[in-house]
């Protein structure tokens, strides 16, 4: 099968694209790098022995997407392709909505086109919002966001859908993931952002590489064991295996359509504070860091209820906090600029 993945060279792209090839997928690579690099196509092509094909383009050009899909025969989508950062979300609001949501649209109009029925989105825990009570279950309905990119997440799922409802024969998935962590094992392939990291391991990373000064803890007033925010993190490749657990279930589905939606989580909620005393632990490295305001869009606190993506698509997280930070510390020290 030939499976298109736009942001295939970002973060959880590049990972996802290394599983999908370990499991003889054919791949196609969709991505502007305005935040990735085409070196960690190359680095997946050494890890794998196997070719991707690469294309640099925007989602939000129809023609370049059209041209793509003239020049391969896809069979199924998996869509990585937006902005990500909450914080920045809420001071840049309109390139969110811009790229996520019209990104998406100019994305599922083309797909139509040329008839192609199978769809994974990288969707988030966010879609839940505030209101409902944690863990999140898949049944819960989607909640008043928080940030303008849970709002860009929550519009596109919406989106999907309507197009399930227009057409019968159209099938997605929504993989609402909370906070991917890690790297690949080798320390070949991991989270390099360009600029700041707006996430907290690679900012934990880069502090204790003595790239970064400090690091800023954003609130320790909230309502949880330490005052600190508490999230779900998971292994980035349980993450990307879990993408491929998806397709393969939706390859088998006969009577099944429209959408569904599993969340891909731990099951347990980690603070910040935890997260920074577990890296000291397994880099025996001092983490300097501040206590600084509340930031826009944050919750306290989000974990996943699992059970279905377990039941359904035969996935779960397995990897361990240890072996996260491991990696992300290996990846660290073998890459201090990134793919640089």
């Amino acid at each position: 099968m030939n499976i298109l993945v736009t942001g295939g060279a970002g973060y959880i792209g590049s990972h996802t694209v290394l599983s999908l090839l370990n499991n003889d997928f054919d791949v196609i690579v969709f991505d502007n790098l305005s935040n990735s690099s085409i070196e960690s196509i190359r680095r997946v092509e050494k890890l794998t022995d196997k070719k991707v094909t690469f294309v640099k383009g925007d989602i939000q050009d129809k023609a370049a997407l059209a041209e793509l899909f003239c020049a391969h025969n896809i069979d199924a989508v998996i869509h990585f392709a937006a902005l990500k950062a909450v914080g920045e979300s809420s001071t840049m609001p309109l390139a969110y909505y811009q790229n996520n949501v019209n990104g998406s649209l100019c994305l599922l109009e083309v797909m139509a086109t040329f008839k192609v029925k199978h769809f994974i989105f990288s969707s988030s825990a966010t879609v839940y919002g505030g209101d409902n009570n944690v863990p999140y279950i898949e049944t819960m309905p989607l909640g008043e966001a928080s940030s303008p990119y849970g709002a860009s997440k929550v519009m596109v799922e919406r989106m999907l859908n309507d197009v399930a409802k227009a057409d019968s024969d159209f099938r997605a998935i929504s993989l609402r993931y909370f906070n991917p962590i890690g790297a690949h094992e080798s320390g070949q392939i991991g989270e390099a952002p360009q600029g700041v990291p707006n996430n907290l391991l690679p900012y934990i990373a880069q502090v204790a590489v003595g790239k970064r000064k400090s690091l800023q803890v954003f609130g320790d007033d909230y309502q949880t064991l330490d005052g600190t925010c508490e999230r779900d993190y998971l292994h980035v490749m349980d993450l990307a295996e879990g993408h491929v657990a998806a397709l393969k279930w939706l390859n088998k589905q006969r009577g099944f359509t429209g959408v569904e939606a599993f969340n891909l989580g731990t099951g347990k909620a980690l603070s910040v504070l935890s997260i920074i005393r577990a890296f000291e632990q397994v880099s025996q490295q001092n983490i300097r860091y501040e206590i600084g305001a509340r930031r826009s869009g944050d919750l306290a606190a989000f974990w996943a209820n699992a059970d279905k993506a377990n039941r359904l698509l035969g996935w779960q997280a397995t990897r361990s906090l240890e072996q996260m930070i491991e990696d992300t510390w290996r990846w660290q020290v073998n890459n201090p600029e990134g793919y640089l």
